[in-house]
């Protein structure tokens, strides 16, 4: 399978078999990460691989208990991480200036390059993934229990394994929805409603607004699953995550 080929047939796995991925094809999923765009090759981010039970337990808890993060041979979690390169610095009679916000702009940009490299990665192996957005929500959880120091803040989380599940491929609106020559475009009216025509007419997004009792798919968003009052909690959450671990004062 070439790289276009295995990019298209992306699924989305959160059930897997009960395999080990041997040592050496981890590695080299991991290597081919790190080959990713990195700001001025400073590579700064980490990424801590979780396959022992009772942590990838004490972990589920902060990513709401979704199954995958227990039944996952492997837990990858990527973080932004000035902590070695600013201790580098330091020990080569130089004084970082990295303790503010565009510095963790910077690493959390390095982390998601090196985490999406992983995952095509993995999947051009015949591995699944799943994408666990949930870690900056309690990024504060995950920061004691896997004891991450100051100027380290996980950004992403991939559980990763053999899949044994074969969902269906994951909808994308269509390319115009995102794609803008030159300049943006902005959305008419129209523009909006047939951008999202064939999603909201797809079976299962119509189950979703009929058992969440909503009248749109667009409801759903808003007022069930990402909620104003949540975005603002885990928001409040996330900054003072920041502060703790110097990129904001």
């Amino acid at each position: 399978m070439n790289i276009l080929d295995t990019i298209f047939s992306h699924r989305t796995i959160r059930k897997y078999k009960k395999q080990n991925i041997d040592p050496k094809l981890l590695n080299t999923i991991l290597e081919a990460g790190t080959k990713a765009s990195t700001t001025g090759n400073m590579q700064v981010y980490s990424i801590i691989v979780t396959t022992d039970a009772d942590v990838k337990a004490a972990l589920a808890p902060a990513h709401f208990n979704q199954s995958m993060v227990n039944e996952a041979p492997v837990v990858l979690t990527f973080c932004a991480d000035f902590n070695r390169f600013n201790k580098w610095c330091l020990q080569r009679n130089a004084i970082p200036g990295f303790d503010n916000f565009l510095s963790f702009m910077t690493a959390a940009i390095d982390a998601l390059l090196v985490a999406q490299n992983v995952c095509i990665a993995a999947e051009a192996n015949d591995l699944g993934i799943c994408y666990l957005g949930t870690v900056i929500y309690n990024a504060d959880k995950i920061i004691d229990i896997l004891n991450l120091p100051k100027g380290v803040v996980p950004v992403a989380t991939i559980s990763l394994g053999y899949p044994d599940e074969t969902p269906e491929l994951t909808d994308r609106l269509p390319l115009e929805a995102v794609v803008h020559k030159e300049k943006y475009k902005d959305y008419s009216s129209d523009d909006i409603d047939k951008l999202y025509l064939e999603k909201e007419q797809s079976p299962i997004y119509k189950s979703f607004v009929e058992e969440n009792n909503k009248a749109t798919l667009a409801q759903v968003f808003t007022d069930v699953r990402y909620k104003k009052c949540d975005n603002e909690h885990f928001s409040d959450i996330f900054i003072n995550v920041l502060k703790k671990q110097g990129f904001l004062e």
